[in-house]
């Protein structure tokens, strides 16, 4: 899954608005919703930021598992 579909999904899934996530990541509703539509790339620092606040793993919110908790060791 393309992260920018993850991390609207999330918020959606949250009933937060872009105005509301964007005040976590320190931009404008519009800076925010330039990354979900593609025309600004999402930094580390902001993904960070969602991690923290979302309390989910970097890799499930960029779409590297569906396990919200991230990647788990198997033997």
């Amino acid at each position: 899954m393309d992260y920018r579909t993850r991390i609207r999904n999330v918020r959606e899934d949250r009933d937060f608005t872009q105005a509301r996530i964007a005040q976590v990541l320190h931009k404008s509703q519009q800076g925010y919703s330039h990354i979900e539509s593609g025309r600004a790339e999402l930094k580390i620092d902001d993904l960070i930021r969602l991690c923290r606040f979302y309390q989910l793993s970097s890799d499930y919110l960029i779409g590297l598992t569906d396990n919200p908790r991230g990647f788990q060791e198997t033997e």
